[in-house]
């Protein structure tokens, strides 16, 4: 090997794995919006209640929310290229099975397959970008590469789903995901660059420990009762009543795994989440804010997507067209951000996203079923440039807010809190949109002039089986009418969760505006780094992290 090869190769493989983690993040997020716009003719094609089509998105999140944190913690331990390998094989078995779905509960097996693989993906990839580039400052820009790619795959959802729908089958949707998944893994074989975490338990440093990471089964469980048990209890509780025993008895068992979970997490040696990095405000900061964004943003594309469908009547690439408006905006927005983060701070580039998401979410309230396409276009432009100043300081700070040998954990909780934010957001919102709308709809139907035994049945089979189920009635010569009212009350039911997210969307400002705050002693101790490394040559990388973040170290860790 000539010295040539060798002064070339590791920026070849650098390259590799940053192609390679935004490939992976892509294949992890296209089932969202695929699948989002392809409710209406899943329920159907499958004769499904709005619970059940609730499920279909919240099946593929939820094991996405509840193991992301243990897949980073697997990646940390066995090494971060077997786990990628692992979520690509997950997800295009999990579409395979979804393709072959001839009934609700074979679709939810799909999804929740291919949850389990997106749950790989998301730390792994983030890690592997972290590991190739420790370099803070430069580790910026391919993180906005990273979510440029995750927004990518949020944009061409809809179109690939609008353009299917229209000459085929609803399954078909799930067809790309399956080679684009298994070349992945093809490609990724000889090219990724594998990594671990070496510097030891979280908690001490490795000169200490001369160990690696050990896995966190009491964390690991606890976390996954916890997020499971809390989503299902909510999206029960939507679905049916919060006074439901099944419903009071699967929160009362979140609440519980979520305290064993802390306390596990405290005695444990070498913690699948170290409570320690919630020291950091910036760190705590960001996992609030991709809660809150997320449980309002997936939340928003669910009712959306109904609001096309079911109001206004369009087919799924019309619908689609109008829904990547926003993922395309927001690459638009966050293309720049991921250059400018060490020009202008995380905490004005998020606060500014966030206020321009609720002022657009608040301007959609006024919308109707005769509202004009460039009405709103603009709308969801706003919406989408909001979104993009958001995604990628958000991913950076909280990945800078920790040691870089810590990149998998932050990368994973930042995700986790990400993910539990979008599948609270379709049973929170959906819950809010099918209460309203039913309780809205008898005053709707009476407007039409739909009264007596029909207004009663119609208003009996909605509060059963959700707005969908009556469109199957057979409602004679009073079609219109019913059909009017429905729109209406789907709208009555849209206004009230847009003001939801929009309110959502302000407090995650507020906790950036408070938690992203830099210290007093920023400038100080920036420039005595600063006149270490003239002298050394050799800067502290974690020391480096928490300065990019805005905040003092929060574990205190140093390599020896």
């Amino acid at each position: 090997m000539n010295a040539t090869t060798t002064a070339i190769r590791p920026t070849d493989r650098r390259a590799a794995t940053i192609v390679m983690a935004c490939l992976g993040v892509f294949v992890a997020y296209l089932p969202i919006t695929t699948v989002a716009v392809s409710l209406p003719a899943i329920q159907r094609a499958l004769h499904t209640s709005t619970a059940q089509l609730s499920w279909v998105q919240d099946a593929f999140v939820l094991p996405m929310a509840a193991f992301i944190m243990t897949a980073g913690v697997f990646g940390d331990v066995h090494g971060r290229k077997k786990v990628f390998q692992a979520g690509l094989f997950c997800c295009a078995a999990g579409a395979a099975v979804a393709l072959c779905a001839q009934n609700i509960q074979m679709l939810w097996a799909g999804q929740a397959l291919a949850g389990l693989g997106s749950a790989a993906l998301l730390p792994t990839t983030l890690a592997l970008i972290s590991h190739a580039v420790p370099d803070f400052r430069e580790r910026g820009k391919f993180i906005g590469m990273w979510a440029m790619a995750m927004l990518a795959a949020l944009a061409v959802g809809p179109v690939i789903a609008g353009v299917i729908l229209d000459h085929f089958s609803w399954r078909w949707i799930y067809l790309l995901s399956v080679p684009l998944a298994l070349v992945a893994m093809a490609v990724a074989a000889p090219l990724l660059t594998d990594s671990r975490a070496p510097w030891g338990s979280p908690r001490s440093s490795g000169a200490e420990s001369g160990g690696g990471r050990k896995l966190d089964w009491p964390g690991q469980i606890t976390a996954a009762v916890a997020v499971t048990a809390l989503v299902y209890g909510v999206i029960e509780g939507g679905a049916d009543s919060f006074t439901a025993t099944k419903v009071i008895a699967a929160l009362a068992l979140g609440v519980v795994a979520l305290i064993a979970f802390v306390v596990a997490e405290k005695r444990s040696d070498s913690p699948m989440l170290d409570l320690a990095v919630f020291r950091s405000a910036a760190f705590t900061a960001t996992a609030l804010v991709a809660l809150i964004t997320f449980l309002g943003l997936i939340g928003f594309f669910f009712v959306l997507s109904l609001y096309f469908g079911m109001v206004q009547q369009l087919d799924t690439l019309e619908a689609g067209a109008r829904l990547l408006l926003v993922p395309v905006a927001a690459i638009v927005a966050g293309a720049p951000a991921g250059r400018l983060m060490h020009r202008v701070s995380a905490r004005l580039m998020i606060t500014t996203g966030l206020l321009l998401s609720a002022a657009s979410l608040l301007a959609l309230t006024n919308i109707d079923a005769a509202t004009s396409y460039g009405s709103i276009a603009w709308r969801l432009i706003v919406l989408g440039l909001g979104m993009g100043l958001v995604t990628t300081p958000m991913t950076a700070t909280a990945v800078a807010a920790v040691p870089h040998h810590l990149a998998g954990m932050a990368s994973a909780a930042n995700n986790a809190f990400r993910q539990v934010g979008g599948a609270l957001g379709p049973a929170v919102l959906g819950a809010l949109l099918s209460t309203r709308a039913v309780d809205s709809l008898p005053g709707h139907l009476a407007d039409a002039g739909v009264t007596g035994t029909q207004a009663h049945t119609i208003v009996a089979t909605a509060k059963e089986g959700g707005l969908g189920a009556v469109a199957g009635m057979n409602l004679g010569s009073t079609a219109n009418q019913v059909y009017g009212a429905l729109g209406d009350s789907l709208l009555d039911g849209m206004r009230l969760c847009l003001i939801v997210a929009a309110v959502l969307a302000l407090i995650a400002a507020a906790c950036a505006v408070v938690l992203l705050r830099r210290p007093k002693q920023q400038t100080s101790t920036g420039a005595a780094r600063t006149a270490d490394v003239a002298q050394h040559g050799n800067p502290d990388a974690s020391a480096e992290n928490a300065q990019a973040a805005g905040t003092a170290q929060p574990l205190g860790h140093r390599r020896s």
